[in-house]
């Protein structure tokens, strides 16, 4: 009996041995499988940080085609729709009425200019007696006075002529700037006033053309605040990006020209005024676009990719990073905006910090992995690192290398 308990202990014993040898051989074997992660560790750079703005696009220049003088419309000389020249003829208007006037004031000056030359005469002729006595001396004071009005006469005359040739020529109507002339609202025949309140057309410049862009008050606080604080520098200098309405870039870049110094009290924005080039017309007036203005460069700014954040129903942003040991930790994270394919963080990360951007699914916080860096992405729309920046991105990589 109780050799026979002693048979029993024993293989209760080898039965524990063997089922604890089993756990440990389970266990090595799942810390030898360590789940494969793909991490980014973070480095700082300088990024232009860049705001879209909705605008739409206004011509350079306006000028609407008035009369300046009556008459009837006898010949339209431009084709509307069309490019017209500064100074080119757009309308002739009916002319004899001032053609009859420039004559008569030219005859008018002719006559002067008769009256004068016999004044002349007359006024040497006396000079000249009046030191013999032959002629007294209130006779040429009479002849000088009489030269001096044939004079006065004369000019009066020369100004009459260039009052008639001015109202004659504003008799042909002519483009008072460059571009392109819309719809006539007269045609041949129709009587036009001097004083009317329809245009006969209307011309705008659209090279270059004026993009018009909204941007709200709080934001504009915050950007000088940051320029104030020094954690951005300005780049009003920077080339605007104009979006279409498609969404296609267009292919010239433009140039910030001012920024309203007041606010919309309706809307609670400010206006920004941008000049483009448009040399092909693409840009007509009235079209909706969008502009990619720089709002700030900051130097030592941390990008994470956009696999790389999660955010849970309450909108709390988390990223999950490789910390001491290989070991998986959950650190939540504020990101402000997004630079290309990245996340633009404020707080929660700093350079050399590893986040998972691939395997996330594997793993759990507390969980040691095997990490592997991934392969650097192609920079988008951003400025090229320094010297110093990539010599501290590959000691970094190294350091990483020689850790895993």
């Amino acid at each position: 009996m109780l050799q026979k308990k002693k048979s029993l202990i024993s293989g209760s014993l080898l039965l524990v041995v063997a089922l604890l040898s089993a756990c440990g051989e389970e266990q090595q074997a799942m810390q030898g499988h360590a789940p494969q992660v793909t991490v980014v560790t973070l480095t700082t750079e300088p990024v232009t940080l860049t705001r879209q703005l909705p605008g739409r696009t206004n011509p350079y220049k306006v000028a609407e085609v008035r009369p300046q003088v009556d008459g009837i419309v006898k010949s339209q000389l431009f084709k509307e729709g069309g490019l017209v020249e500064a100074g080119g003829a757009l309308y002739q208007l009916d002319d004899a009425r001032y053609q009859a006037d420039y004559d008569s004031a030219r005859a008018s000056l002719e006559r002067a200019q008769a009256s004068l030359n016999v004044a002349k005469l007359q006024a040497d002729r006396t000079q000249a007696l009046v030191k013999t006595g032959a002629v007294s001396k209130q006779d040429n004071d009479s002849a000088v006075a009489a030269l001096q009005q044939a004079k006065a006469d004369v000019a009066a005359a020369k100004a009459a002529v260039q009052r008639s040739k001015v109202t004659l020529d504003f008799a042909r109507i002519s483009a008072p700037i460059s571009g392109r002339i819309g719809i006539s609202s007269v045609t041949q025949g129709a009587l036009v006033t001097t004083n009317q309140a329809t245009a006969l057309a209307t011309i705008q410049q659209l090279d270059p053309i004026y993009v018009d862009l909204t941007q709200s008050v709080s934001e504009l606080l915050n950007l000088r605040k940051a320029l104030a604080a020094g954690t951005m520098e300005s780049t009003d200098d920077l080339p605007v990006t104009i979006l279409l309405e498609d969404g296609s870039p267009y292919p010239h870049a433009g140039k910030l020209a001012f920024s309203e110094v007041s606010v919309d009290p309706t809307t609670g924005s400010v206006r920004l005024r941008v000049v483009v080039p448009n040399p092909e017309h693409t840009l007509l007036p009235g079209m909706y676009v969008r502009a990619s203005v720089g709002s700030g460069q900051r130097e030592n700014a941390i990008l994470v990719p956009q696999q790389g954040i999660a955010r849970d129903p309450k909108g709390n942003t988390t990223a999950m990073v490789v910390g001491e040991g290989n070991t998986v930790e959950v650190r939540p994270v504020q990101v402000s905006q997004t630079v290309g394919s990245s996340w633009l963080v404020e707080s929660g990360l700093k350079a050399g910090d590893r986040v998972i951007v691939e395997g996330l699914q594997k793993v759990r916080p507390g969980v040691v992995v095997n990490p592997g860096e991934a392969a650097a992405p192609a920079p988008v729309d951003l400025p090229a690192p320094s010297n110093q920046s990539a010599e501290r991105k590959t000691e970094q990589a190294q350091s990483d290398a020689s850790k895993g």
